[in-house]
């Protein structure tokens, strides 16, 4: 018999906290303590029964049959939900590989892991499981990991979006060659191209807004006639080339602006390349598999090397309740501030809500620890009552299917990204101006749905917990563990771009 696990974490606790579990039952036991709810029993009935009126009978008769019918009850309870009896160890326990099978992503199993340590130092312990908890896991596990593989596969753009927006020049020297390469060629190219005045498609006006255009680069007049205006060691001094310009004693030269962009190991944009993980660049160029590796290696550059966000969203994408349609003076100046006011918070509630999505799945799994060592204590407390075996498994269950909801978020989170920024919508795109980088600058109307996503994250798993008080499972404390357990989490993120704005001021 196997119990499956989705989580490292929750891999490693659910063996603790079964351990923990035995160890309480133990001293119930022990102690004696596990048969005070029959004398419990005994008592709440002989006075329940001597509480009603006289034309009930034989009170003796009555009581003894209320107690034993909760007695019997009681023996069940403790026999199939108490007593622990199924044995449980590292070796039973099984990371559930399905859904990464199902959409074909390589998870390396958690002795793969950097947690290998710590499972080492449980392979020595085991524990037993009451046969009902057994079966409520497996359930459990069994409906939500069905939950979650309706959901379609896809990639989590949400995730490649942070990553490169996190994706920064390390290099100082690297920097301040790319601020000499934009004053020695990108400058005078793009002044050129304003006093030329050509006529340019919509592609190519988009293309002229980056260092690394490749109109520039190709277009006789601008990259092949400008150069560096201070010698570049990577490139020796050719007396051809560099005919009237001052030699020095490093020996560099001075290359033309495509030479100095597009040369081989020593060009800007190989080294700037190379400040990206090849593994984002990998899984950026599965997704936009219409692309070539080279124009998503240039989209992932040019964002690397912006000075400023691109303006992405060309028109209103969003229905919503605000404003008129034909916007009048009083709407433009309050969805101007509206919009001032989202570029502010946003510093602070991105960050946040991103480490409170990180934080969730694992408070989760030690909501699910806590709930596994309090089963022994509120059966005791609960008097072996059938009602608390089925209030605890709802509860159980609920915590489970929280992970689908989870999914289920991050799945329409990455969605909304690919019907805004994706490939096969043609003219009828959102976005009129394709970026393969899922649109990292984005305008204040994807700034507004930003914030409604990172909270669906804490709304669907309240509106799942909602559901089930309908019908009398009250489960909300368990929701309000989830929002307590990364509240402070979600604070601390937040501080960062505090401390950012503190120290531009200064």
């Amino acid at each position: 018999m196997t119990l499956y696990t989705t989580d490292y974490l929750e891999y490693y606790l659910t063996l603790v906290a079964w351990v923990v579990n035995n160890g309480i039952w133990s001293i119930l036991v022990a102690s004696g303590v596990f048969a005070l709810p029959f004398v419990a029993i005994v008592i709440q009935e002989w006075l329940k029964a001597r509480s009603e009126g006289a034309d009930e009978g034989n009170k003796g008769v009555l009581s003894s049959m209320r107690i034993e019918n909760r007695v019997w009850v009681a023996i069940v309870v403790i026999m199939f939900a108490g007593i622990p009896f199924i044995p449980v160890d590292l070796a039973t326990i099984k990371f559930d590989t399905t859904r990464s099978a199902q959409c074909q992503v390589n998870v390396p199993l958690p002795n793969d892991t950097g947690w290998s340590n710590v499972y080492t130092a449980l392979n020595d312990q085991s524990a037993l499981v009451p046969v009902w908890w057994f079966f409520m896991h497996a359930l459990s596990k069994a409906v939500t990991g069905s939950a979650v593989a309706a959901i379609p596969c896809g990639t989590d753009l949400r995730q490649i979006r942070m990553d490169v927006d996190a994706t920064r020049i390390d290099d100082p020297v690297l920097a301040q060659e790319v601020a000499d390469f934009t004053h020695d060629c990108y400058g005078p190219s793009r002044a050129k191209l304003f006093m030329n005045r050509p006529t340019l498609s919509d592609e190519q006006m988009n293309d002229v807004t980056w260092i690394g255009s490749s109109y520039f680069l190709d277009t006789p007049g601008f990259y092949d006639t400008y150069r560096a205006k201070t010698p570049r060691t990577a490139w020796p001094y050719d007396a051809t080339r560099d005919a009237g310009l001052a030699q020095v004693d490093s020996g560099g030269g001075y290359p033309s602006c495509r030479q100095w962009w597009a040369d081989g190991g020593q060009g800007l944009r190989s080294r700037l390349l190379a400040q990206v993980d090849p593994d984002l660049l990998t899984r950026i160029g599965r997704w936009v598999g219409f692309l070539s590796q080279s124009e998503v290696n240039d989209s992932v550059i040019r964002a690397v090397v912006s000075p400023r966000q691109q303006k992405m969203n060309q028109g209103a994408v969003y229905t919503d309740y605000g404003g008129q349609i034909d916007k009048t003076l009083p709407n433009i100046v309050t969805r101007g501030a509206s919009d001032l006011g989202l570029t502010v918070g946003s510093l602070g509630f991105f960050p946040a809500m991103d480490v409170v999505r990180q934080a969730l799945p694992m408070v989760l799994t030690m909501l699910k620890m806590a709930l596994v060592i309090c089963i022994p204590l509120v059966l005791l407390i609960g008097t072996y009552d059938l009602k608390t075996v089925v209030t605890v498994s709802c509860v159980q269950f609920a915590l489970f299917f929280v992970d689908f909801w989870f999914q289920l978020a991050r799945w329409i989170d990455s969605t909304i990204l690919d019907a805004l920024y994706g490939w096969g919508f043609g003219a009828n795109r959102p976005h009129t101006n394709f970026d393969p980088l899922i649109g990292l600058n984005n305008a204040f109307g994807d700034m507004l749905l930003n914030f409604v996503m990172a909270t669906m994250f804490l709304v669907l798993p309240s509106l799942w917990v909602t559901a089930l008080g309908w019908v009398g499972v009250r489960a909300g404390g368990m929701l309000q563990g989830l929002a307590n357990g990364t509240r402070d989490a979600g604070q601390a993120g937040g501080k960062g771009s505090n401390l950012l704005i503190s120290a531009a001021k200064k």
